[in-house]
């Protein structure tokens, strides 16, 4: 795990590195299944042990079990030299928070 900035959330997160974002996407995939086993119950309901998992790993208190999967390291390319926001993508070729053109 590793703070850094989402572009989504716009603000700093803890990330999940790749073991940590695994157990998730399972998790993720299970809320699912259980929500088609009883689909009485809320959808957001069957993401307790996603929300539990995120949420005890990084002390953060995630509500939004969709945020989560965007919250994975992996996903994004490596810090701005300028402003130190991670490049949106490992093939960004601007800094779409500060402009900073990037240095291959």
């Amino acid at each position: 795990m590793k703070v850094r900035y989402c572009w989504r959330c716009r603000i700093d997160v803890p990330m999940l590195d790749e073991e940590e974002s695994k157990i998730a996407s399972r998790l993720y995939a299970e809320g699912f299944q259980e929500f088609k086993k009883s689909k009485k119950i809320p959808l957001k309901e069957n993401f307790t042990k996603l929300l539990n998992y995120y949420n005890d790993l990084t002390g953060f208190g995630e509500t939004e079990p969709n945020a989560i999967l965007h919250h994975i390291i992996d996903l994004y390319g490596p810090d701005c030299e300028n402003c130190g926001k991670p490049y949106r993508t490992e093939k960004a070729t601007f800094c779409t928070k500060c402009g900073n053109k990037r240095q291959f």
